[in-house]
């Protein structure tokens, strides 16, 4: 059963230019792939197909049974609950807490204010930011707003989380803890894709990998085409 199906995917913006061309794969539940190519490949434009920040010109998204061009109106919120969203410049609101942060999600699902608070400091604890909930963003490092911008897209537990570049800004150390992290989530029943342009930390993760060129598919890489090298 795939959570997610792209089927001849093609994007163009206004004035012509092609993101996507005719892109096809799929993603079982559980798994955890990489998308990788040159700058412009196309990598940021596919995520936003999938959390409905942009909308394909030809071909379908299918998420699960739901194809994604009839998502419309009150409906697309709803879609977004299920897709997490981990972005590179972490998009935190700098005028809240870090607990705010992280709990707004649960807090606009109407979740009762208990139970946000229990799996709100349980998660905080996991990602070692227990003890940084009343801070502001301002007073956290780069690698820590990073892990608050991860609590804040998984805290909903989607059945798919998407990462765009989301160790750009990370030393090496950090950018294994983060990758560690999103290797836990299959376990725990959420899909991830993960947009990386940094090769070396993508063989050493060993998962199948996407690259994209010029807007098209052109490899699909096993794991184990990916340990024999």
């Amino acid at each position: 059963m795939a959570v997610l199906r792209f089927d001849n995917v093609s994007k163009r913006y206004p004035g012509g230019h092609d993101a996507l061309s005719e892109v096809s794969f799929e993603v079982a539940i559980g798994e955890m792939l990489f998308i990788t190519g040159h700058s412009g490949a196309g990598k940021s434009t596919l995520l936003k197909l999938i959390h409905l920040s942009e909308r394909p010109s030809r071909g379908a998204v299918l998420f699960g049974e739901r194809n994604l061009m009839k998502v419309r109106g009150r409906r697309v919120p709803l879609h977004r609950r299920d897709v997490g969203v981990v972005y590179q410049n972490h998009q935190l609101l700098m005028d809240r807490s870090i607990y705010d942060n992280v709990a707004l999600p649960l807090i606009l699902r109407g979740m009762r204010r208990g139970d946000i608070g229990k799996r709100v400091r349980s998660l905080l604890e996991r990602l070692g930011l227990g003890p940084r909930e009343r801070a502001l963003p301002s007073q956290l490092s780069a690698g820590e707003q990073q892990r608050v911008g991860i609590a804040r897209a998984v805290i909903g537990e989607p059945l798919l989380l998407v990462a765009d570049e989301p160790t750009g800004n990370l030393d090496p150390t950090l950018s294994a803890e983060i990758m560690a992290l999103f290797a836990s989530l299959p376990e725990r029943g959420t899909s991830v894709i993960v947009a990386s342009h940094d090769l070396g930390l993508v063989k050493r993760m060993k998962r199948r990998v996407l690259v994209l060129d010029h807007g098209r598919l052109a490899d699909d890489i096993r794991p184990e085409d990916l340990a024999d090298e």
